[in-house]
């Protein structure tokens, strides 16, 4: 798998109150850590503790979520409760990732294994998904998420 990782540091907006100590390369360690902890079945504080209090996360249409969805922090706690109930085990390949000061984008290939039907398909069955999410951070915290998911066709 080629995995690609570029931190490019540019002079950051005036007008914004950053913690200067955190660099766009801290901030692609703490996007690889939140995968982790995804992937890893986190939720509640310890899934928390990557989000800004006023973090907006934007899922946008696919298969799973036809109209998408916009959440904020209780609403993303909620969505990794419930979505354990669904996925029994799920993997984030970073193929490849880029920060720029306070923003990281990631391409991701996410499997995930169903620990209930779905759709049609059997308990067991392997989903799997294009993703590209794109991060803003304020002070070492996600304040802003956006995931394009392009799941793997699957037939009934």
């Amino acid at each position: 798998m080629i995995e690609t990782e570029q931190a490019i540091t540019t002079d950051q907006d005036p007008t914004m109150e950053q913690d200067p100590t955190i660099t766009a390369t801290d901030n692609l360690a703490i996007a690889r850590r939140y995968l982790e902890a995804l992937e890893n079945g986190a939720e509640g504080g310890a899934l928390a503790e990557f989000f800004a209090k006023d973090i907006v996360q934007e899922e946008f249409p696919n298969r799973l979520s036809p109209i998408g969805q916009h959440r904020n922090l209780q609403a993303l706690l909620d969505a990794a409760r419930k979505g354990k109930k669904i996925i029994s085990h799920q993997k984030y390949d970073v193929l490849n990732a880029i920060a720029d000061g306070d923003r990281v984008a990631m391409e991701v290939f996410w499997c995930g294994l169903l620990a209930v039907p779905l759709e049609g398909l059997p308990a067991n069955s392997q989903l799997r998904a294009h993703v590209s999410i794109f991060f803003e951070f304020r002070d070492g915290k996600i304040c802003r998420q956006h995931n394009y998911d392009c799941f793997d066709p699957w037939w009934v």
